[in-house]
């Protein structure tokens, strides 16, 4: 690809928002406004579903005021999409409107699937010979894409799940008598990063504070152990707080608990409820003790008054890091994270092929997980605790976190519409 491409870019969000996703829409803008051979910076509108509808914004018309305050707002401020692209018709629409827009750059944020999408455009954009630079920036709290170190939004979910965990558990103490069962469900569809996260609240030096049981998606649930688990911390401590990924799963593979017999676009199966089956469990086979269960939900990824600095700061990166790759020639590519050898923690990013990022699963190594199969081992520690240091300053106003709208100035709309199967 020539590295003297001019014309516009586009960048999109895809998937659950993060508490710093914003941050890299934030990189990308600022780092495209330098490029002279970028002439109109735009954002689509709810990822590549928004695009299909040729419904983009003029970034650059937004003011900076606008775009620095994305550096403390949640959620996707260009609305996002859980959106399969399989129709034949559907990846020629989206060419038609990068033609119809002279797009040459795309940056698209997101996770494992985006990347997927993001490599099939660039597939068709080479057949149909129209030059195009796709760069993917990573997000996903689940922590699972391959080939990074860790993803944007991980640090910021672990962060919240530590603080929650920490409050909890000196309400529990100031009630539990030796009978107080608490379970927290967090996100983590097939991999436990966010589950072994909350043993961040732990420290490193105190193995007996809560939470005193974290069960992952890797390790296959038995009830009859946890239930031992259960006595066996109420026999030392007043309150036993759990701590339990959505996507639990018995010796067969099968979720332990799975929210609905449906499933999303891209054919995940929709989860949630384990935190309610271990709370009945308890009580079906436990007499005399009390349980209750708790389950964050979307409050976990949006918690940008409980975010991480570090975490912050490495979103804004990886979307300067993405344009700066498109601008030096790359394609195919997705930002990646690398952490540094050296005390204290450095990261610089890195990039790595699409095709090979593309739908791939990062699972927690079996090696960071204790003997007891329930708590994370100093090697965990190691890894995560850099990610959710520091505080992202929220401005405040009437006591109230203020977060960002964007104006949102469309782009004029050149093709008929779309239709959709």
């Amino acid at each position: 690809m020539s590295e003297e491409l001019t014309g516009n870019c586009l960048v999109a969000q895809s998937g659950g928002p993060t508490a710093v996703i914003n941050a890299s829409v934030a990189g990308v803008v600022s780092e495209a406004l330098n490029h002279e051979n970028i002439e109109e910076i735009y954002g689509g509108l709810n990822g590549i579903q928004g695009i299909l509808k040729e419904e983009l914004i003029d970034l650059a018309a937004e003011s900076q005021q606008n775009i620095r305050g994305l550096r403390h707002t949640p959620a996707s401020c260009l609305g996002t999409c859980r959106f399969n692209l399989k129709r034949d018709e559907d990846f020629e629409r989206v060419l038609e409107v990068f033609q119809a827009h002279d797009i040459r750059y795309f940056f698209y944020i997101g996770g494992n699937d985006s990347q997927d999408t993001a490599n099939k455009i660039s597939k068709l954009a080479k057949q149909k010979d129209h030059e195009l630079s796709v760069i993917g920036i990573p997000k996903t709290v689940d922590n699972d894409l391959i080939l990074t170190d860790h993803c944007p939004g991980y640090g910021s979910v672990v962060k919240q799940i530590c603080t929650t965990v920490s409050e909890m558990a000196l309400d529990h103490e100031s009630m539990g008598q030796h009978d107080l069962v608490s379970i927290l469900e967090v996100m983590g569809r097939n991999a436990g990063w966010i589950a072994a996260g909350a043993s961040l609240a732990k420290g490193k030096e105190n193995p007996d504070l809560p939470p005193h049981l974290i069960y992952l998606p890797e390790v296959p649930f038995s009830m009859e152990q946890y239930l031992e688990d259960v006595k066996r911390v109420l026999s030392k401590n007043r309150y036993c707080l759990v701590v339990v990924g959505e996507g639990l799963v018995d010796a067969d593979g099968n979720y332990i608990a799975a929210a609905s017999s449906s499933t999303d676009a891209f054919g995940h199966e929709q989860l949630g409820g384990c935190g309610a089956y271990l709370q009945r469990l308890v009580e079906e086979h436990l007499g005399g003790i009390k349980a209750r269960s708790a389950k964050l939900g979307v409050g976990q990824r949006v918690a940008a008054h409980c975010s991480s600095q570090v975490d912050n700061d490495e979103a804004f990166m990886a979307g300067v890091a993405a344009v700066n790759a498109a601008i030096n020639g790359e394609t195919d590519k997705m930002v990646t994270l690398l952490r540094g050898d050296s005390e204290p923690y450095v990261c610089e990013t890195g990039l790595a092929p699409l095709d090979e990022v593309a739908n791939g699963v990062k699972m927690l190594p079996e090696e960071w997980i204790n003997e007891d199969r329930v708590s994370m081992n100093y090697q965990f520690f190691k890894y995560a605790s850099p990610l959710i240091r520091g505080e992202v300053q929220v401005p405040y106003e009437h006591g109230l976190p203020m977060y960002v709208q964007l104006s949102k100035n469309r782009v004029p709309k050149v093709l008929g519409e779309h239709k959709f199967a």
